[in-house]
């Protein structure tokens, strides 16, 4: 495609394009953001569009493909390292629910839910609550790993039963 033409149908499709961001951002200063990026992209990857192919979908998958890449970058700055010694900020999130007398109770009330299993669901789930993997539970307690991942689900669904006027 001469790139007089590409420039020309990349500028037609510059209000859809908007309107696609916008879908995708919910924020217009993103949506735009978003635009402006994709219009870049686009135009550095002129050469690789084949004429062949359907101009327009080449250009909203570059859309989708920079708000998904941003999405998950997003995501990705926005988890905590905690440094603590006791990792105390990462055992106690923000919105635990602590700070209410009725966050605190139910959380008591989690606890010695928990503690009543017996040990055979007990231990593995408190394992992988506290952040072990499925592979270490299975071989800390040299058990086969459907096992332990058979513990884990019998005692979330206890749980589940158990508080179901929770929800």
């Amino acid at each position: 495609m001469a790139s007089v033409k590409f420039q020309n149908n990349l500028m037609d499709l510059q209000s859809n394009l908007l309107n696609f961001a916008y879908m995708l951002t919910s924020n217009r200063d993103d949506a735009y953001d978003l635009l402006q990026d994709t219009t870049l992209k686009a135009l550095d990857n002129e050469d690789k569009f084949a004429d062949n192919t359907n101009f327009k979908g080449w250009v909203f998958t570059i859309m989708r493909n920079i708000f998904i890449n941003n999405y998950r970058r997003a995501g990705r700055a926005a988890t905590v390292v905690d440094t603590t010694e006791n990792l105390y900020h990462l055992n106690l999130s923000q919105d635990s629910g602590l700070e209410t007398p009725e966050g605190s109770f139910g959380a008591s009330e989690i606890t010695d839910a928990i503690n009543e299993f017996a040990d055979e669901y007990r231990i593995p789930f408190s394992m992988h609550v506290a952040g072990y993997k499925y592979n270490e539970i299975a071989e800390k307690m040299n058990l086969p790993l459907g096992t332990v991942k058979s513990r884990i689900f019998f005692a979330r669904k206890k749980l589940q039963e158990r508080f179901s006027d929770y929800r």
